[in-house]
């Protein structure tokens, strides 16, 4: 997955912009928020200093980002929105490939993003995110859960009930401890904790499916 910029229709702004023009100043200011944070860190998030990489006037930024937790907050739901379009590709392709390997697919796919998309390690690991990015990330890990319990059901692997939800909301919270844990050893993953993580995973999914009512 290559270097992308956030999403403006769903980051937490102080106002949407809706014309043309505004939206791609919006864009071009947080690609500049995002080269600050991987180049200087989280705590270089300033409004003064984003304008100036940006090339544009701290006024117009206030208009959608007055402060470091606003930017901080919408670099990171644009990351989750790249995420969950990710998992959304994935779905589809479990459904037409037939994965035999749905848990080495997945932690394959993520641990490559974590290795490109250097500003969400460097927000994640930098100890900057706000209580609204905290709040955004649980909710992201339930619609991320969502997506492996849809990939699941692509492969008839599984009944579709709330034991099914609540598992693969586990298998995530516990994937994505280790896979930050492998990002902070290395920053291309440490091989060795990522398989770790595979044989746990496989371990955990081969019981959830054991244990589901209507497993092929």
């Amino acid at each position: 997955m290559g270097h992308s910029t956030t999403d403006p229709g769903r980051t937490p702004l102080r106002r949407t912009p809706r014309q043309a023009r505004s939206r791609a100043r919006l864009a071009l200011v947080l690609r500049a928020a995002e080269r600050v944070l991987v180049d200087e860190g989280v705590q270089a998030l300033t409004t003064t200093r984003v304008a100036a990489e940006a090339k544009v006037s701290v006024g117009s930024l206030y208009q959608y980002l007055p402060d470091r937790d606003a930017i901080i907050d919408a670099l990171a739901a644009g990351y989750f929105t790249r995420l969950e379009a990710v998992m959304d590709d994935l779905v589809r392709a479990a459904a037409a490939e037939r994965w035999e390997d749905p848990v080495g697919v997945l932690v394959d796919a993520f641990a490559g993003i974590y290795r490109t998309e250097h500003g969400f390690r460097a927000l994640w690991f930098g100890s900057g995110l706000t209580e609204r990015a905290r709040a955004a990330d649980r909710e992201h890990k339930h619609r991320m859960a969502d997506g492996v319990r849809r990939v699941l059901l692509a492969l008839g692997a599984a009944a579709d009930d709330e034991a099914l939800a609540r598992s693969c909301h586990a298998a995530v919270l516990a994937a994505d401890a280790l896979a930050q844990e492998a990002f902070r050893r290395d920053a291309e993953g440490d091989a060795d904790l990522l398989d770790e993580a595979k044989v746990m995973l496989r371990g955990y999914l081969a019981a959830v499916v054991a244990r589901s009512p209507s497993r092929p």
